[in-house]
């Protein structure tokens, strides 16, 4: 039994097929050399576009009368769609962008802020030493007029006992004077 050849559906069924196929082709092949059948379809096919072009314009004209998408206001509806995603996704990438400059925006003027409080915080401290400056300057100062003041009236006092022993010291020297040119 081993030696018997099994009955397979599908190799019959492929055969009948192939010879279809080759018959139809064969016969197509024949009918597409014939010019008159080319003459035939081609004026079949323009009435047929010309038929078809009608019942274009008669579907838009009623889908326009009860307020209907075409066919067309569909296509046209759905490249609008196509379009506004892809500048919905330009803009989402410019805002991204945006966002990451901002940050790091952001992130530059906290360092400056930092930067300015520790100049601000160092201008402070400065302008304290200095005020502590210009109150001991201030003292110095004061300390210095009265020193001066006692200093004037005690050269005052001196200057007043001074005439008393000046003459003699004129008389002094006119004596020296006197003497050298002898």
């Amino acid at each position: 039994m081993s030696n018997e050849k099994k009955y397979d559906p599908f190799m019959g069924l492929n055969q009948l097929s192939e010879m279809w196929d080759k018959q139809l082709t064969g016969l197509l092949y024949n009918i597409a050399d014939n010019k008159e059948f080319v003459r035939t379809a081609s004026f079949g096919i323009n009435n047929y576009s010309v038929y078809l072009e009608k019942l274009r314009k008669n579907q838009e004209l009623f889908a326009s009368l009860l307020n209907i998408p075409t066919k067309k206001d569909v296509a046209n509806a759905a490249k609008l769609s196509i379009q506004t995603e892809e500048k919905i996704d330009i803009l989402e990438e410019q805002i991204w962008k945006l966002q990451d400059s901002v940050s790091s925006i952001t992130k530059e003027n906290a360092g400056m802020f930092e930067e300015i409080v520790n100049i601000v915080m160092q201008m402070k401290n400065e302008v304290q030493k200095m005020a502590k400056e210009v109150a001991e300057t201030k003292k110095i100062n004061d300390d210095l007029q009265g020193l001066r003041k006692e200093i004037e009236r005690g050269l005052i006092g001196i200057v007043r006992e001074k005439p008393k022993k000046e003459p003699e010291k004129k008389q002094d020297k006119d004596l020296v004077l006197s003497g050298i040119n002898k």
